[in-house]
């Protein structure tokens, strides 16, 4: 992140800017992370109940943050975009923990059966996928509104 003096960024960039740049590239990470790099069982086995599934879902997990610090680092070798410590580790926290809350798949399903969610619309119609998706996007959100910070 830029670092602040007297209300000015460093950089000369507004904190908006820094924001829009680490949205874009949390969200390029996530497409990567967990359609590419995510391995077929961690993705089969995430959900599952137990110690299997909960340490599928960190592989998961970690291998999805790392992929968000690989886009982050090119982000800021391209523009000089200087993360400041803690907003940073605390952003990439939100992004991390949220992931795994989501993919452990049991509550989203919860919150969707109590938002009243059709459940044709839910298994069989993509509901689920849209809304493991759409959550996801929402936590990048506040992620890199912290990351900004």
């Amino acid at each position: 992140m830029f670092n602040v003096s007297d209300g000015v960024p460093a950089g000369g960039e507004p904190v908006a800017v820094t924001f829009a740049a680490v949205f874009v590239a949390l969200f390029v990470a996530h497409q990567v992370g967990d359609h590419w790099i995510q391995t077929q069982h961690q993705a089969s086995h995430k959900g599952d109940a137990g110690w299997s599934g909960r340490w599928a879902c960190v592989k998961h997990v970690l291998t999805y943050c790392a992929t968000a610090m690989v886009s982050l680092a090119g982000l800021a070798a391209v523009t000089g975009w200087c993360p400041d410590g803690v907003p940073a580790v605390v952003g990439m926290a939100v992004s991390g923990v949220s992931h795994f809350v989501i993919d452990r798949r049991w509550p989203l399903r919860w919150l969707a059966d109590r938002l009243g969610k059709c459940p044709d619309w839910l298994e069989r119609g993509g509901g689920l996928y849209a809304l493991d998706q759409s959550a996801h996007i929402g936590f990048l959100f506040i992620a890199a509104l912290v990351m900004a910070s």
